[in-house]
């Protein structure tokens, strides 16, 4: 659950949120709150609603950001099995290897300068134009590429599946930077 309060510049998310059968209350597995007029990172170690410690709305694609033509900002994105350890923004991990094979919680790709858009067209088309200038982070484990939208039903999954043509290979590892193993 993801809760923005505009007012105070903040942001709630719950982790496994759901509400008390017998009473007016919510319960959750985690949350976190992040003070959106600020940079700072979460305490080292510390997770959030994802695994690895960021907030999940600002990576979020979102259709009004289809519908402007153009979105602004990095993409979260999952991956099936990561590194033990984790590069800032993350600050957190939940991984089961070393192996360098697997990436770390917040490692940065982008979709590379050369890959061809000829072909792509309409929502997909706006996402991959962002791949390439903002790309996307690893946040959590989960499928492997998958991009995660906020809910909308006006996402068109046939236009949005020519994402799934896009080879891992299309991409380049931009930032590692140190990785932390607590």
């Amino acid at each position: 659950m993801l809760v923005l309060n505009s007012g105070e510049c903040k942001l709630y998310e719950l982790y496994h949120a759901f509400k008390d059968a017998d009473g007016p209350g919510w319960h959750a597995g985690s949350g976190a709150i992040f003070d959106l007029s600020s940079n700072r990172l979460r305490p080292e170690g510390w997770t959030s609603a994802d695994a690895a410690g960021l907030p999940i709305l600002p990576g979020l694609v979102r259709y009004e950001e289809i519908q402007a033509g153009q979105i602004t900002h990095a993409f979260r994105f999952t991956v099936w099995q990561t590194q033990k350890g984790y590069v800032h923004p993350a600050t957190h991990q939940a991984g089961a290897t070393t192996d360098p094979a697997y990436p770390p919680m917040g490692m940065r790709v982008r979709l590379k300068a050369s890959f061809d858009l000829a072909s792509y067209h309409g929502q997909a088309r706006v996402i991959l134009n962002a791949l390439k200038k903002y790309g996307m982070m690893v946040a959590d484990n989960g499928q492997s590429w998958f991009i995660t939208g906020a809910s909308d039903p006006r996402w068109d999954d046939a236009d949005l599946d020519q994402l799934k043509s896009v080879p891992g290979g299309a991409f380049e590892v931009v930032q590692v930077g140190t990785i932390i193993r607590p």
